[in-house]
């Protein structure tokens, strides 16, 4: 899409973030600190990983921070009004 005005060239306008993008986006830093904290515990709590916790936390974190944004694109629409009226809630199965 582009702007146009009399006498001047078009300008191009950045397209607007999709819906999904922008909750998924906001998700993101969630899903990382829920991933980054239940590595941080089997680091901690294993002894053969707590040896060198140095090296094993830098992985949680690396991890962590490749694995929330899928994540985060998948919890996304559940996210949205639209996904429930689609999805009725069986009340047996919340989850």
């Amino acid at each position: 899409m582009t702007i146009t005005s009399p006498n001047t060239l078009p300008i191009p306008v950045a397209p607007e973030p999709s819906t999904r993008m922008q909750i998924a986006a906001l998700v993101f830093s969630m899903t990382n600190a829920v991933l980054f904290g239940a590595g941080l515990i089997v680091v901690l709590m294993v002894p053969a990983l707590n040896a060198h916790a140095g090296l094993w936390i830098a992985i949680v974190v690396a991890a962590s921070l490749i694995l929330s944004a899928p994540f985060a694109w998948l919890l996304a629409p559940r996210l949205r009004a639209r996904y429930w009226r689609h999805h009725p809630i069986d009340p047996l199965h919340l989850s």
